[in-house]
């Protein structure tokens, strides 16, 4: 497996990524400019992540217009063909943005951007983890859907990752941007697009004391 990065204006974690998949995981990266209309060399084997940062600034909303740009047309093909896309933060702000997953993600509930370690409870294809400890950096987290998508997604097994304690109990009180029903992460009814607020990539280091980012690839099968 190979991945592609893409590279939006205002996007600041492209080389935390690049670094994480290279490093970490011994992947092949190749970097993909926002105004890249090519992406043939990627089978649907490969993954494309979008990663964190302020995308165009984040005018308008977040990640609302980077979903115009020449790549997520790419993007969004290449998902449609059965490819994987991996959206991180922002990624998945533009990935909601652009209709590829449900839900929106709405100002923390705080009003304030939130920047610390959490712990996430992951669900992916039956398999339960323990608590993950994950850095989330973020001022609009709050994943917001009507109860309707929130009941579907959650029967079709599309919420993959919910805020927790160190204990792995879900509750209210942990939950560091009131996002609905504690929801950190959600994929397609496919199984190929996942979106998640949590950064994997800032805890693949052995000098930061924290491996959970591995894990959380291999729950998504993208290692």
């Amino acid at each position: 497996m190979k991945y592609g990065v893409v590279v939006f204006p205002g996007s600041n974690c492209d080389r935390d990524m690049q670094d994480a998949l290279q490093n970490s995981l011994n992947k092949e990266v190749i970097m993909l400019w926002h105004k890249d209309k090519d992406i043939s060399m990627f089978s649907k084997e490969d993954c494309i992540v979008l990663p964190g940062g302020f995308s165009y600034g984040d005018y308008l909303r977040c990640g609302a217009i980077a979903r115009f740009s020449p790549m997520m047309q790419q993007v969004a093909a290449f998902a449609e063909q059965g490819g994987k896309v991996l959206g991180v933060c922002n990624g998945f702000q533009i990935l909601c943005e652009s209709g590829m997953l449900p839900g929106v993600l709405l100002r923390n509930q705080n009003q304030q951007f939130v920047c610390k370690n959490v712990w996430l409870k992951a669900v992916v294809a039956g398999h339960t983890s323990g608590p993950l400890k994950i850095p989330i950096a973020h001022g609009e987290g709050r994943f917001f859907a009507e109860d309707k998508v929130l009941d579907e997604i959650e029967k079709n097994g599309q919420v993959i990752f919910k805020y927790c304690d160190e204990a792995g109990d879900v509750h209210i009180d942990v939950c560091p941007n009131g996002a609905e029903r504690n929801i950190a992460g959600i994929r397609n009814k496919e199984g190929n697009v996942f979106g998640m607020m949590p950064h994997p990539e800032r805890a693949v280091n052995t000098a930061l004391g924290n491996l959970d980012g591995i894990k959380v690839f291999e729950l998504l099968g993208l290692n």
